[in-house]
């Protein structure tokens, strides 16, 4: 991705970036504020794959001195001109649950809180970075009879724990690159900030890695539910080398050449996705299912995030399976961008919504 948009616009203070470490790719986003605006000043990806003895597009472990040279080739080649930064961990990194306490004042919440989380998080909480944070409830007119009745109701609160040994790991990784992270959050919140509208409506984010796909349902721009299904992009390659008998390397540029869209010579290969897919889009709809038995609401509409919904004929599939409205993610659209370069940015948008998140985030610290 180009590092030359740097080029457009002259030094500045306050820039911030939004650092993504995928399983596949590290994606980083530069902006700063002007007349009260987000501006991309830069952007990059690089894929991880080649830091770890794989090809491109594969999910890959890499030891932290790899990650380290990896952050700084592409930190680099983005021609980033800033430390400071907002920094996403993966989801595959947390626990998070949903837990429903008593009514009981502030002041306790906390404790019991970490009473309740220990019956879902399977390590010692001394282990755990734990936080939380309550799901208001919706706005409803109460007549003074039933007042009383609903002060007693319980609270839905969201819960997220990080392993301590994890997020030293990650400080780690960061300092040797020479960033300065501000925070730390789950890829989820930061996805949520870059492609959600605030609003009253209930979307499903699609988020297709490498390694595995995401699905957050959000409302009212909370999450609400959260789902992994361990099957991503990743597996269609592999999937194609073996149907095919060729190469992995060469399987994943006839999956992103022809997708789905390579006419009647591509007849076996958009099998092999279809049924990659299907599989993918059965889980998703079971959850959605779920989602709208257990609350009685419809989700109104599907974005699609992360590097693998960017197959050729993927988003015709998805309206298909889910009978609803389906889009891609256009997180760029929330900054000021050069408008001559919109069709990148919008075939980009998906895989960059993590990192916008995160600088968008980090941006907003700074006011």
């Amino acid at each position: 991705m180009p590092g030359f948009l740097a080029s457009f616009f002259k030094k500045k203070e306050a820039s911030v970036l939004g650092v993504d470490i995928g399983s596949s790719a590290i994606k980083v986003v530069q902006i700063k504020k002007k007349h009260g605006r987000a501006v991309l000043e830069t952007y990059g990806e690089l894929a991880l794959g080649p830091y770890g003895g794989l090809e491109v597009g594969r999910a890959v472990s890499v030891p932290g001195e790899k990650m380290v040279e990896a952050i700084k080739d592409l930190l680099r080649e983005a021609k980033t001109t800033t430390t400071v930064c907002g920094a996403a961990l993966p989801l595959s990194s947390s626990l998070i649950t949903f837990i429903s306490i008593p009514p009981v004042p502030d002041k306790q919440v906390g404790d019991v809180v970490s009473i309740e989380a220990r019956k879902y998080i399977p390590v010692p909480l001394s282990e755990v970075f734990l936080d939380y944070s309550i799901i208001p409830k919706e706005d409803t007119y109460v007549s003074q009879d039933e007042s009383t009745k609903t002060e007693k109701q319980n609270r839905d609160v969201l819960v997220v724990a990080i392993h301590n040994q994890y997020l030293s790991d990650y400080q780690g990784i960061m300092a040797g690159s020479g960033l300065q992270p501000n925070f730390y959050e789950i890829e989820i919140f930061s996805s949520i900030r870059a492609v959600v509208d605030q609003g009253v409506t209930t979307v499903m984010i699609i988020d297709m890695g490498a390694r595995s796909t995401k699905l957050y349902i959000v409302e009212r721009g909370i999450l609400r539910a959260s789902h992994i299904i361990n099957k991503g992009s990743q597996d269609i390659t592999l999937a194609i080398s073996k149907a095919l008998a060729i190469p992995v390397n060469e399987a994943e540029l006839l999956k992103r050449s022809h997708g789905l869209k390579g006419g009647p010579e591509y007849k076996e290969l958009a099998e092999i996705i279809t049924v990659n897919l299907d599989y993918i889009f059965y889980e998703a709809n079971a959850a959605l299912l779920n989602y709208q038995k257990k609350y009685q609401k419809n989700v109104s509409q599907v974005i699609l995030t992360g590097g693998g919904v960017l197959l050729k004929g993927f988003v015709d599939l998805a309206k298909i399976s889910f009978q609803t409205n389906v889009v891609y993610a256009d997180p760029f659209g929330k900054l000021e961008t050069p408008a001559f370069l919109a069709e990148e940015f919008a075939t980009a948008g998906p895989e960059f919504a993590v990192a916008i998140g995160a600088a968008l985030r980090r941006l907003s610290e700074m006011d």
